[in-house]
């Protein structure tokens, strides 16, 4: 082939990548579910990777539409979680309107860069009339939309499986009031450890459902992953809404080796998984340093070991 010709075959190719990948959901599309595997609208595996924004109601300067816009650009994350604060201090029981419009902030900025957005209800308790209250509107307000995905019960703590089992259901028929098919997330007890439970008794008569598992590396280590497989071999389709490298309590040393093990176990399985957290609160996990602007534009001396480490990641990772 002529060099001419080879030329503008790669700078078309290129160009070809570079606007897909800039734009995931114009690539993607719809996502459904498909056995345990989450799949574009062509039914291809799919594997989302981003970032958690902090509780909103802790860290509310960092909803902003440019940190959005660098987290795509420049972390590379192809998909954004927004951790509603429920119960705290200017969180959403106290708060609702000024809460709503940080979650809306994020939703729309994703939205405008192509990128997916999670809506997480980012609580340790059962607030049923709450809960179904601000999903319904959220499902109104954005179903038209692919980018949008519903995480409903971020971490129950003490609550059985049968009661979680039985919040997620009356949710899931909220949301699917309005919205048909974008996909939802679904928690299980002892903070996203316990996915054995619902893979013993699956929520049935939905489609495009997955069960959340959280891991930090430093606590969470192969007695999870072994507990994970169980739960996909049983047919649980599992995404991985938060995770770091440090201790569950979201401070202590990295675990960088075992942090390593769950990155490659996860790409194996092409599990989706997001890293917490956008803040920059003083704890490991916090990925960002006081100096970070809320609008993104972070230099490396912005951010935290954690935030160099997770920035890598997500840089590195297989499109």
């Amino acid at each position: 082939m002529p060099r001419k010709k080879c030329t503008l075959l790669f700078l078309f190719s290129t160009i070809t990548f570079l606007i897909l990948t800039a734009q995931p959901v114009v690539q993607h599309g719809k996502l459904k579910v498909k056995g345990t595997q989450l799949t574009n609208q062509y039914n291809k595996p799919v594997i989302l990777n981003g970032m958690s924004f902090g509780w909103s109601c802790f860290h509310p300067r960092f909803y902003t539409a440019g940190a959005v816009a660098w987290l795509h650009k420049d972390w590379n994350c192809n998909v954004i979680r927004a951790a509603m604060g429920i119960e705290p201090n200017n969180g959403y029981l106290q708060d609702s309107a000024k809460s709503v419009q940080l979650i809306r902030t994020v939703v729309e900025a994703a939205i405008k860069e192509g990128v997916y957005v999670i809506i997480d209800w980012h609580s340790h308790n059962i607030n049923l009339k709450e809960a179904k209250a601000f999903f319904a509107q959220m499902a109104k307000d954005y179903h038209q939309y692919p980018n949008i995905i519903y995480e409903i019960f971020n971490e129950p703590d003490d609550e059985t499986w049968p009661k979680v089992k039985a919040y997620s259901i009356e949710i899931i028929k909220t949301i699917r009031t309005y919205d048909k098919e974008n996909i939802i997330l679904v928690g299980s007890p002892h903070w996203d450890q316990d996915i054995h439970l619902p893979a013993e008794d699956p929520i049935i008569g939905f489609d495009n459902l997955m069960y959340t598992v959280h891991f930090y590396a430093a606590t969470h280590k192969q007695w999870l992953r072994d507990r994970t497989d169980e739960a996909i071999a049983k047919g649980i389709p599992v995404f991985i809404s938060e995770s770091a490298g440090m201790e569950a309590t979201g401070d202590g040393p990295l675990d960088e080796a075992e942090w390593a093990k769950w990155i490659e176990w996860m790409q194996l399985r092409k599990l989706s998984w997001i890293t917490w957290s956008v803040s920059d609160k003083d704890e490991t996990c916090s990925v960002l340093k006081t100096s970070a602007s809320a609008t993104g534009g972070w230099k490396e001396e912005d951010l935290k070991t954690s935030g160099i480490k997770t920035r890598q990641y997500l840089r590195n990772k297989q499109q």
